[in-house]
């Protein structure tokens, strides 16, 4: 056999495919004993890592505390592994130990009870029915008794799993739990874990149990699955991102969290009740959180553009010259929208408000129609025979909330004036006769539906470059670029409705 061959045939063959049921087989590389090693034994076998380089011998097991850097396995964690990978891996080892236990439970599972009118093991014929309902022979119950209480019969356990399925229904109704909680992975796994293990005289945890150990327990071990991420933060640095928002209960709460390539992390947040919110207090708060990560892993402070969280960003920068306060993006263009669709009438914004005011007014003419239709039960009924998409109540808090209520207009124009000129809407009797008469003459006005569409055309660009901004996936490196393309689609949008050359002034 030549050296080629040889070679071929070698275990440390770098085309030898992963095991199924062990796949981080393929990060590593199988090779020869190395001179002056000891004796393999067992199924031990020399690997090399392939991230590391370092030669190593073992087993699956040892394989798998390297590379997931598990502790006090006798082998010495992967430094080259990176929380991305190690994530990767942990979800690829998961999926198999998972698929592993699914296999055993199936494994377990009877066959399906047989249907009504059957017995346990077929139907009874009729002769049989009849022998064994006239036969009075003490022999003749006993053989009805084995056969009612056969073996198959037991395993199926008809009666346990009825009742026990009428008592988790009944906790549903009784509880108000969504029938959605049914696809929680947890519920059904517990369910699992309890058939599979014997446990006498188990009782589910209480109310005090929930709140209290068990939460802590679980918060523990939350802690535990984010170390890795947390490792890895001195390293490759981390950003501080924080934003306010109001509970049902309407308590000022700030939210406090740590985003790095391994993911977002939830710090903490805050309940500013009670508080003057202003640059002091902001930059006190996001100090805290600076101090709590650990200054020299933090490389930038990320928060909205208003005016008192770019005060509190200056004082951080003041204080941590490696640290920068970075506006959001998202928010910053939502400022923008805003400015145009909902001009103020102020003294500084007077410019603005006079190019700007009549994209208020149909605005607030979307809006007085989507109010019209909503508020009464009969309109609604007469718009839902028509359109069968719903009209949006959009919250004045999120981003761009007109543009996509004119968007969504835009969607159902047909249906609103296939509405309007209907035999319903004529028959229709309003006590305020004029609101359905304005409704009615902005439906069907073709001038109206122009103005929205021009707004929806110049304002594409803006909104495109939000959607693409409001998202968990990095897009700093591509913001420079998408805000100069936006300023000159906006433009393009703006000359040709005007009419205007591309290097042409439009006060607009």
């Amino acid at each position: 056999m030549d050296e080629a061959t040889s070679t071929k045939n070698s275990p440390s063959s770098n085309e030898e495919m992963p095991n199924s049921e062990a796949p981080l087989w393929q990060y590593v590389t199988k090779i020869e004993k190395p001179p002056s090693s000891t004796a393999k034994s067992g199924g031990n076998t020399y690997f090399k890592c392939n991230n590391c380089g370092k030669v190593y011998l073992g087993s699956y097991s040892r394989v798998k505390a390297h590379l997931l850097k598990i502790v006090n396995k006798g082998i010495k964690a992967c430094p080259n592994v990176t929380p991305s990978l190690r994530l990767e891996m942990q979800r690829m080892h998961d999926q198999i130990e998972n698929d592993k236990l699914e296999r055993a439970q199936r494994s377990r599972i009877p066959l399906p009870p047989p249907p009504p009118g059957r017995g346990p093991i077929g139907p009874i014929p009729s002769f049989q029915r009849q022998e064994e309902s006239d036969s009075t022979n003490p022999i003749d119950g006993k053989r009805r008794k084995v056969i009612a209480n056969s073996t198959i019969e037991k395993a199926f356990q008809n009666n346990a799993r009825y009742e026990l399925d009428s008592r988790i229904g009944r906790m549903f109704y009784t509880g108000g739990l969504p029938f959605n909680f049914a696809r929680n992975p947890y519920y059904r796994s517990s369910y699992s874990y309890a058939a599979t293990h014997s446990i006498p005289g188990y009782v589910p945890p209480g109310y005090n149990a929930l709140r209290t150990t068990l939460l802590q327990r679980e918060r523990a071990h939350v802690e535990r699955l984010l170390r890795p991420i947390k490792d890895f933060w001195l390293e490759n640095g981390v950003s501080v991102v924080s934003d306010g928002w109001l509970d049902p209960q309407r308590r000022p709460l700030i939210n406090i969290m740590a985003v790095s390539d391994g993911g977002p992390v939830f710090i903490k947040a805050i309940d500013g009740l009670g508080e003057f919110k202003d640059k002091h207090y902001i930059a006190g708060v996001l100090k805290d959180a600076i101090k709590e990560i650990g200054h020299e892993k933090v490389v930038q402070v990320i928060t909205d553009n208003a005016s008192v969280m770019k005060a509190a960003g200056a004082l951080i920068e003041g204080e941590y010259p490696k640290i920068f306060w970075t506006p959001c993006v998202v928010h910053t263009l939502n400022l923008a929208l805003k400015n145009i669709c909902a001009a103020k009438n102020t003294e500084k914004n007077e410019v603005t408000y006079e190019e700007c005011s009549w994209i208020t007014r149909i605005g607030d003419d979307a809006s007085f129609i989507r109010v019209f239709i909503m508020n009464h039960s009969m309109r609604l009924a007469m718009f839902n025979e028509f359109c069968p998409l719903k009209l949006l109540q959009v919250a004045d808090t999120r981003f761009a909330s007109v543009i996509v209520m004119l968007k969504r207009l835009k969607l159902i124009k047909r249906s609103l004036q296939a509405m309007a000129i209907s035999d319903q809407w004529a028959s229709y009797r309003e006590d305020d006769v004029g609101k359905a008469q304005k409704v009615k003459d902005m439906i069907l006005s073709d001038l109206w539906w122009d103005k929205v569409d021009y707004i929806l055309e110049f304002t594409a660009p803006i909104y495109d470059m939000l959607r693409v901004a409001d998202t968990d996936k990095p897009c700093l490196h591509l913001v420079y670029e998408m805000w100069d393309s936006m300023i000159e689609k906006v433009k393009a949008a703006i000359c040709r409705h005007e009419g205007l050359e591309d290097d042409q002034y439009s006060s607009f």
